[in-house]
């Protein structure tokens, strides 16, 4: 059962449906899941309007093999909500393996239903840089060396 299913609240069910089952034809859709002005943010993108979110998720799709989010927790209050996730992933250009990067979304309702505001929270530099091979291997040493 997924998250979506385990959730009372429609308007998220469907979010986190979208979310969980993302296919790259979903990214022209997306108009019916973000208000136009819609503002979305995480660690690489800062952008306003449908628009610019459909250029980040449609690059995804471009960069990555077999993206998809495993939403684990869903809070809900009022028109916030928050939600822990699983970002699950092939890299194209470096190494095949099975990627995850934990993180989290912040997302703010509109009246209808739709995302008026979207932002991501996840470490790039443990979650991403680190498993890149050159990058890699220089933030393994900059953590051992800030530890101590």
């Amino acid at each position: 059962m997924s998250a979506a299913q385990r959730h009372a609240d429609a308007r998220l069910a469907r979010i986190v449906d979208l979310f969980e089952q993302f296919t790259p034809a979903d990214v022209a859709r997306l108009g019916e899941f973000y208000t136009s002005d819609a503002r979305f943010k995480d660690p690489f993108n800062d952008v306003q309007g449908v628009a610019q979110v459909q250029r980040i998720f449609g690059h995804m799709f471009e960069a990555l093999d077999e993206p998809r989010f495993v939403v684990h927790d869903i809070l809900v209050q009022g028109e916030q909500c928050f939600l822990s996730w699983d970002f699950v992933f092939r890299f194209r250009r470096f190494s095949r393996e099975l990627q995850t990067v934990h993180g989290s979304s912040h997302l703010r309702l509109a009246a209808d239903g739709r995302i008026a505001a979207h932002r991501d929270y996840w470490d790039a530099a443990e979650e991403l840089y680190e498993k890149l091979p050159l990058i890699g291997v220089l933030m393994r040493w900059l953590r051992r060396r800030a530890n101590g």
